[in-house]
């Protein structure tokens, strides 16, 4: 039994040895080298791997191709996107931020249209009632008596201006309407209606695209004539003129204005013979036209702030088309003695014209966001901007008025605008008897309701976007003084700072910090408070010193412009001083210093 077992393991050690012989192949290290492909099916004759027949294959594999096996190769063919996973969701995010665009964009624009139906509606509405109020304080100047010194119901020194800033600024305001529009009754519209009628097709194409680009120009040089006559006619006395005077400024203003509302009228007309050509080719060509603008501008790099002027540009431009298709409709309706069948006939080429602004606006913003890996984000930036605006305009010391801000910011003037309307709806409407006039005060006082539950809105929807977007701390920031013997930072001020100077006498004053929107119960909201007259920047009245009247200033101390630093010298005090302030700013990248409208799409001034 002894010897059988041991033959048996004998038989089986042996099997084990001649198994592993055979396993080893001499081409096992061919495998490792390279020199052939691993394959796990190889052809087996007797026992044994042919490795002769595996290269044959490859050789007749490599030197006959098949259009079978390229075919099948083909339609068997696999990949895996996971192994560029960034890649592809880029583009997934690409996608989706277009598809995001028309809302944000759309947002943005209806909060920006109702921002210049605010400043538009301010022209018909408050600026009489102002102008009105602006009078009447010149009126009762004789109650204050020349040698009092304080007058004992306006509690006005005999020292102080006539009339405020603002008010100054009303009163030119109003004078330019009336001068302009008495020079604008002097213009025929019929008689230009037929001179442009009377022209060929592609005449009227390049006049229209002329009138845009001068409407452009006209845009962007006429705020800074008005802003020169209101700072020149309220600059403080006691300072140095470097000016021509107001009179020459005002004569200016009222020149631009005249000009700005011929050339509205002509580009009304003209939009008004495209409607009313029998083939509609003109208006088919001008809508056509606005296509033409996405390639101008969609393949151009953009930044953050140059997208920003442009959709302030065609927030604009979106709302001068509403208002030119409105006096189209008027002067039509006028014609057909106002029959409310003509109005159907008019709709679809509104709706077209409507449609068409849209749809460029939509396509190209879209564009312009997916070739410069802008985010649809931005647009909520742009709006809280817009709001900051107006929530600042409404502060106790504002720089400015709204309705001026919302000029500087997008391009848009009311006042030539609202001369041409309220010409072509006098020529239009008939205004005869008692009930005619009841008609027109019942009129102007819906318009007033329109525009103050207009102004509670947005004043209530800015004031969201402002907290959203974290900007509660840049309404009531003071810009730091320079140093006194600072020449290269005073001379070089940040846009910021120079949008709202801080007049002499003002710059120790510092404001109360108030919370936006969430006073505490013994005050008044910031935004909603009137400002105070700025008697500092005049000789105030000799004053009594009583233990009564309260100090004019804050008893909060100003802060040292630059503490005492013994190690460093007056130079490099100064030096660093230039650098940190050239730190904490940044110029061309906040959106708020971004204040004037400019005509070219990739450019900032």
């Amino acid at each position: 039994m002894a010897d059988v077992s041991g033959s048996e393991l004998s038989e089986e050690k042996e099997a084990e040895i001649e198994l592993k012989k055979r396993q080893k192949r001499p081409w096992d290290e061919l495998h490792k080298s390279g020199k052939i492909g691993i394959t796990p099916d190889l052809p087996e004759t007797l026992g044994f791997y042919d490795i002769s027949a595996v290269r044959r294959r490859e050789q007749r594999e490599a030197a006959d191709p098949s259009l079978t096996r390229f075919i099948s190769a083909e339609l068997t063919r696999g990949y895996f996107l996971e192994h560029n996973e960034a890649k592809y969701t880029e583009r997934r995010e690409r996608v989706y931020t277009c598809m995001r665009i028309p809302k944000e964009l759309e947002k943005l624009m209806t909060f920006g249209f109702f921002l210049c139906v605010d400043a538009f509606l301010y022209v018909f509405t408050l600026l009489p009632l102002r102008v009105l109020l602006a009078v009447l304080r010149l009126l009762t100047l004789p109650c204050c008596g020349f040698r009092a010194r304080t007058c004992p119901y306006c509690r006005r020194s005999s020292g102080s201006r006539l009339l405020q800033p603002a008010q100054v600024c009303d009163v030119l305001k109003g004078l330019i309407m009336v001068l302009c529009f008495s020079m604008m009754h002097y213009v025929d519209y019929s008689m230009m209606y037929h001179l442009i009628r009377g022209q060929s097709v592609i005449k009227l194409y390049i006049i229209y695209n002329m009138l845009e680009v001068a409407d452009r120009l006209f845009s962007s040089f006429g705020q800074d004539i008005l802003d020169a006559l209101y700072w020149t006619a309220t600059e403080p006395k006691e300072r140095k003129r470097d000016s021509i005077g107001v009179i020459p400024h005002f004569f200016m203003a009222v020149f631009y204005v005249f000009l700005h509302a011929i050339l509205i009228m002509v580009q009304a007309s003209t939009l008004n013979v495209a409607f009313n050509s029998h083939n509609k080719s003109l208006l088919t060509i001008m809508m056509s036209n606005n296509f033409v603008e996405i390639k101008g501008s969609v393949f151009k790099k953009f930044e953050k702030n140059n997208l920003f002027q442009m959709s302030n540009s065609d927030i604009k431009e979106r709302f001068t088309s509403y208002v030119l298709l409105l006096i189209v409709c008027l002067r039509n309706m006028e014609q057909f003695a106002w029959n409310p069948d003509h109005l159907w006939v008019l709709f679809p080429d509104v709706f077209m014209v409507v449609t068409s602004e849209v749809a460029v606006d939509i396509i190209k913003h879209a564009f312009i966001t997916k070739f410069n890996d802008i985010t649809a984000d931005v647009y909520s930036e742009y709006r809280a901007s817009l709001a900051f605006d107006l929530v600042s305009s409404r502060q106790k010391n504002a720089c400015t008025d709204y309705s001026d801000s919302v000029a500087r910011r997008m391009g848009f003037i009311p006042l030539p605008l609202a001369v041409l309307l309220i010409r072509v709806v006098m020529s239009s409407v008939k205004v005869q008897g008692a009930l005619s006039y009841t008609c027109v005060f019942l009129g102007y006082l819906g318009l007033v309701t329109l525009k103050v539950l207009n102004s509670i809105v947005l004043l209530g929807k800015s004031c969201v976007y402002v907290k959203r977007a974290n900007m509660e701390d840049k309404l009531f920031e003071t810009p730091a003084p320079p140093p006194p013997s600072s020449t290269s930072s005073s001379k070089t001020p940040s846009r910021a700072d120079a949008s709202c100077p801080t007049p002499p006498g003002e710059s120790k004053m510092e404001p109360a910090p108030v919370t936006l929107c969430s006073p505490p119960p013994s005050s008044s909201c910031s935004v909603t408070t009137q400002p105070s007259p700025r008697t500092d920047l005049f000789p105030p009245p000799p004053a009594d010193h009583s233990p009564a009247a309260p100090p004019p200033r804050t008893p909060t101390p100003a802060p040292e412009p630059e503490p005492p630093a013994p190690p460093l010298s007056k130079e490099e005090g100064e030096e660093e001083a230039a650098a940190t302030e050239l730190k904490h700013r940044t110029p061309k990248k906040d959106l708020l210093e971004i204040d004037r409208f400019t005509i070219c799409g990739n450019r900032i001034d």
